[in-house]
């Protein structure tokens, strides 16, 4: 997907809504729900944490969700474009 000033903002918005509320608004892991659900969350800020992990592996993650880490599928309601938006948002948490 093409990525644009556009996308990102989309991309940005789409997490604010969607993931922040679990993975923290910056990819820190701490996000409101974290201590209520009783979840560990990966700190995305941490370039280590995702370097095992292709893109290919996050977008199938976000697109079809994970019942073992109680993530919640976005493919049914993003495009995939949208998806690879939030791929690239959420690798750029782990940039200094």
């Amino acid at each position: 997907a093409q990525s644009t000033p556009e996308t990102r903002t989309h991309a940005k918005a789409t997490y604010g809504m969607d993931c922040a509320i679990c993975h923290g608004a910056n990819g820190n892991g701490k996000g409101e729900l974290v201590a209520n659900m009783q979840l560990k969350m990966k700190d995305f800020t941490d370039p280590s944490i995702l370097k095992d992990k292709s893109d290919a592996d996050l977008f199938a993650i976000i697109k079809n969700g994970n019942d073992q880490l109680k993530m919640p599928a976005e493919g049914p309601r993003a495009k995939d474009a949208d998806i690879w938006n939030l791929v690239a948002l959420i690798r750029s948490f782990g940039k200094k």
